[in-house]
């Protein structure tokens, strides 16, 4: 289950962070609005996790964006504003659900669950180049019509690739958003992986930009 949690209190975010990670959540953080704004349009978050008061961006503006781009991705809004006005003009600009500072982690995460769950989530698109084909939704990956067996780490890049078609994304980038906090390692073991995924699905799949980081070829 990915998350996404834009909060710009480094202490909150941590905590919060640490406490979703040990209940399963695969968690993203975003410390102002627009970054939230272009983490959540960039990725496929099963939740969004939004403050109402942010840098350069406020929490209102960002839900109100997504929804005029019609993502749908739940939000639960956080602020340390609690009148009622401020309540429903989040809910009013699209937000599932809303929770007042100072708030128990408790109830925040029931709060989670059930939006989760009386949410439905649009079976995504599956992606494609060329012969490859991914899909999120069952996990399956197949060249040509055969299918092709990956590890999570093998698939969770290419679905990264595959959402970025001839796009150049560097090394450290990958990292970022492929691995996990508590597994970073080397910007190395990208080129590594990237060599598992040439192996199994083509070498023409990957290109390499020299200097700057990889391609995917369309």
């Amino acid at each position: 289950m990915r998350l996404l949690l834009v909060e710009d209190e480094p202490r909150l975010a941590r905590a919060l962070a640490r406490g979703l990670g040990d209940d399963g959540f695969a968690v993203e953080v975003a410390s102002d609005g627009l970054r939230g704004l272009e983490a959540a349009r960039d990725g496929s978050f099963d939740v969004v996790v939004l403050d109402v008061m942010l840098p350069r961006m406020s929490g209102y503006d960002v839900v109100r964006t997504l929804r005029a781009e019609e993502n749908w991705v739940p939000v639960l809004m956080l602020s340390a504003k609690d009148g009622e006005h401020d309540q429903a003009d989040g809910l009013d600009l699209g937000a599932d659900d809303y929770l007042t500072k100072p708030f128990s982690y408790v109830v925040l995460l029931a709060h989670l669950r059930s939006l989760v769950r009386r949410t439905p989530t649009p079976r995504p698109a599956v992606l494609e180049a060329g012969d490859v084909r991914l899909d999120p939704a069952t996990h399956e990956v197949t060249v040509a019509g055969a299918p092709v067996p990956l590890t999570p780490r093998e698939f969770e890049l290419l679905e990264f690739l595959l959402r970025r078609p001839g796009r150049v994304t560097t090394k450290t980038e990958i990292l970022d958003h492929v691995w996990d906090a508590a597994d970073r390692t080397s910007p190395n073991v990208v080129e590594v992986y990237v060599g598992y995924l040439r192996r199994k699905l083509g070498r023409q799949l990957v290109e390499t930009v020299r200097g700057v980081g990889y391609r995917l070829a369309t």
